[in-house]
This record gives structure tokens, C-alpha cells and sequence, in this order.
């Protein structure tokens, strides 16, 4: 499913115009980058939690010379899905 097709359907589910549904799906894109980018977390029941995860800095290789270098500490991105949400994948 692409963002166009889950703004159709959820302003069928909601009962709400295709723009309403728009709306709230970049409201709630934008609280979540801006949570994560803050250092936050964003929990949604049955779906999981939003939030970022300090890596330190670690040894690599270079795969083409076998070189080893220096992996700089960064902080990413995170996402812990909820027990429902790996329920329904599981079938």
C-alpha cells in the first residue's frame, strides 16, 4: 500500500474527504519525525513504539581494500512493533 492508497482508505474508514484523511496522515508523519528527531519516543497502541537509539562509535572493515576503519557513534532511527501488530503478520 502507498501513502495514496491509505489516505483512500482511511477517509472511507473514517467517513471523512480524501484531503481531511490527508491531513492527519502528514499531521501524525510530522509529530512522528519531529518526536524521533528530538530524542523521543512516540508509543501507538496495537501498532508499537517510535524512537531513536544512540550507536557508539565500532571498528569496520573496508570490503574492497580489507582496510580497517572508524565507524563514527550516530544515532538512528527505531521502531519496536507492538505484540497485535506481530500478531497480524503472523497470520
Amino acid at each position: 500500500m502507498n501513502k495514496q492508497e491509505l489516505i483512500k482508505h482511511v477517509a472511507e474508514h473514517a467517513e471523512v474527504t480524501a484531503k481531511q484523511a490527508e491531513a492527519v496522515i502528514n499531521s501524525l508523519t510530522t509529530t512522528i519525525l519531529d518526536t524521533v528527531r528530538a530524542g523521543g519516543e512516540l508509543q501507538i497502541t496495537d501498532l508499537g513504539k517510535f524512537g531513536s537509539v544512540e550507536r557508539a562509535a565500532k571498528a569496520g572493515r573496508n570490503p574492497k581494500t580489507g582496510e580497517t576503519i572508524q565507524i563514527a557513534a550516530k544515532r538512528a532511527a527505531k521502531f519496536s512493533p507492538a505484540k497485535r501488530l506481530k500478531e497480524a503478520a503472523a497470520g
